[in-house]
């Protein structure tokens, strides 16, 4: 059984409408013990159809949640965590935003959201690369980003890619890109990082959260240890999505517990079914 979600979003971020009151309550029905709200913030995110910039109002998103967090004390954890979109390209402007916002949040985490200053979540994406080369570059991005940026506790759905790819998906075989995800996950393990399980992925249709249970096993076998657990959720009935299903996809990948981060300290919760 898992009572933590520690991906969450609201209306502070531009691609919800959720209030954040609404997903605390809609918690505390789930019978979770803690949540994190992780707003999007993607500095210099191009325009796209849908008109979300991923900005983010740090004061007030900050305030909401801290007077949330003591009206609903006892009843359910609320921590104040955010999403950076990480670009190549955005190395001093993060590391400003870490120096005047950082110490703030009890969770920070780093997620590659665009390539090529392409949105994947757009078919034009994977027009332009196909399937796999789009995978890889996706995980090339991913590793750029993580050599350029270091403030933060875990890396976001890995293969969050694969979402996205349009029409008939292909199996995912590892050895098909084994070369850049060891090189992903072995940073992930030499940083002290933990690798966060998203469970968008079942929701998104896919047969496996992101990431793949293959990318689970092999950052184990390389002695990969700390792992996160998120839902994504945008809105109250995306909270804990499939929940159920992590302990057993978990513990086969040799898990038996996973991390929450509180003032971006882990803490160890052990995994139970």
């Amino acid at each position: 059984m898992i009572l933590t979600d520690t991906h969450l979003h609201t209306s502070f971020s531009s691609d919800s409408t959720a209030s954040m009151d609404s997903m605390i309550r809609q918690g505390i029905a789930l019978g979770l013990e803690t949540i994190c709200f992780t707003e999007h913030y993607d500095p210099d995110f191009p325009d796209i159809p849908s008109g979300h910039d991923f900005s983010l109002n740090f004061d007030a998103y900050y305030d909401e949640c801290r007077k949330l967090a003591d009206r609903y004390a006892g009843r359910i954890e609320v921590l104040h965590g955010i999403e950076l979109g990480i670009q190549p390209h955005l190395k001093d402007e993060l590391a400003d935003f870490i120096d005047q916002y950082g110490s703030r949040y009890d969770y920070i985490i780093a997620s590659c959201h665009l390539v090529d200053r392409m949105d994947i979540y757009y078919p034009g994406y994977f027009e332009t690369w196909g399937p796999q080369g789009g995978l890889r570059r996706y995980f090339e991005t991913t590793y750029r980003n993580l050599q350029i940026f270091d403030s933060y506790q875990a890396v976001g759905h890995l293969d969050y890619a694969s979402r996205y790819i349009r029409g008939p998906r292909l199996p995912f075989h590892y050895k098909e890109y084994q070369d850049i995800l060891d090189a992903i996950l072995l940073h992930i393990i030499s940083h002290d990082k933990a690798l966060e399980v998203n469970s968008s992925g079942l929701k998104a249709g896919l047969d496996w959260p992101n990431p793949h249970m293959d990318i689970l096993k092999r950052y184990k076998d390389l002695g990969g240890s700390r792992i996160t657990i998120g839902s994504d959720g945008h809105q109250p009935a995306h909270m804990a999505y499939d929940f159920h299903r992590l302990p057993a996809i978990l513990k086969e990948a040799g898990f038996d517990h996973y991390e929450v981060y509180r003032k971006q300290k882990a803490s160890q919760v052990p995994l139970t079914d």
